[in-house]
């Protein structure tokens, strides 16, 4: 099972409730062509394929260039992704758990790199900023089409 880095200079782990179907939520969030649909902070995404082990898909969010390669799927329960952009490695982990009429996901993520290093508590904020948004927008979204 792939995990953050627990050794990076940044992470950061957020969690939000969600009242939609487990399915919706999952649908949302792993159709990565889509997510500039309902998530305005990504400008493109671009998947090479099925989201799957192996693949790939490039997105642009906060004028950042991404390519990313999915390491790991377990359907309507965990994706991993991650990969390097601006002399930053991003690892990413999502976790979806039906609790009753509500799923509850959870998110992940670690930054390491040389830019990180230096000026790890301006990107940690960063980072958190951009997941709490995520999961604002992705709550948004499937609650709206539950």
């Amino acid at each position: 099972m792939v995990t953050i880095d627990e050794t990076a200079p940044a992470i950061a782990r957020l969690s939000t409730r969600i009242h939609a179907p487990l399915a919706t939520v999952w649908e949302l969030h792993t159709d990565i062509a889509a997510w500039p649909t309902w998530n305005p902070d990504i400008d493109a995404a671009r998947p090479d394929g099925p989201t799957a082990p192996g693949s790939t898909f490039a997105w642009r969010t906060h004028g950042m260039e991404i390519t990313s390669t999915v390491y790991e799927v377990t359907p309507e329960r965990r994706i991993v992704w991650g990969g390097p952009s601006a002399g930053i490695t991003g690892i990413h982990v999502w976790t979806f758990e039906q609790d009753g009429d509500q799923v509850v996901v959870r998110t992940e993520e670690s930054w390491s790199g040389a830019p990180v290093e230096a000026a790890a508590e301006e990107l940690g904020k960063a980072l958190h900023a951009s997941l709490e948004a995520w999961l604002a927008h992705l709550k948004s979204r499937a609650e709206h089409v539950a």
